[in-house]
């Protein structure tokens, strides 16, 4: 999908989260999905929320920084009819090893604390401190 003009990277995306419906593990599979994206260094600045791309535009920039990707898992499970009613959030944490690192919390689910695993919000390490909370209004 990241590789192609900015039309068929919209269809491509909606085919991607059609898919998210019926998905047997809809979280692994947006994870997989972006770790497709071409990936640069710095691109959006997580701590002005005003300034972060909307899905469209996301989709547009096609441009995915740590932080962005994060965008991506958000907007791509949001825009479906199966989490609807779920409450997002994107946290930003800092531990002893890391300097900052983004979550997505999808009401007591939690991706990204480790690349590809996705825990319950009761398994975070208690070393975890959040730094800043944005609470996703729905895209829908």
């Amino acid at each position: 999908m990241f590789n192609k003009k900015y039309e068929q990277r919209l269809e491509s995306w909606s085919q991607f989260r059609d898919s998210l419906e019926e998905s047997e593990d809809p979280f692994r599979d947006v994870i997989d999905y972006y770790k497709q994206a071409p990936y640069v260094s710095i691109h959006t600045d997580p701590w002005n929320q005003d300034m972060w791309p909307n899905p469209w535009e996301l989709v547009y920039e096609n441009q995915y920084d740590d932080f962005c990707r994060v965008l991506g898992w958000c907007y791509s499970l949001q825009l479906t009819d199966r989490f609807k009613g779920s409450v997002f959030e994107i946290h930003i944490i800092t531990n002893k090893e890391t300097s900052y690192q983004y979550l997505l919390f999808v009401d007591n689910f939690v991706l990204g604390y480790t690349e590809d695993e996705v825990i319950t919000r009761d398994n975070l390490p208690s070393k975890l401190h959040s730094q800043q909370t944005y609470h996703m209004s729905s895209q829908q």
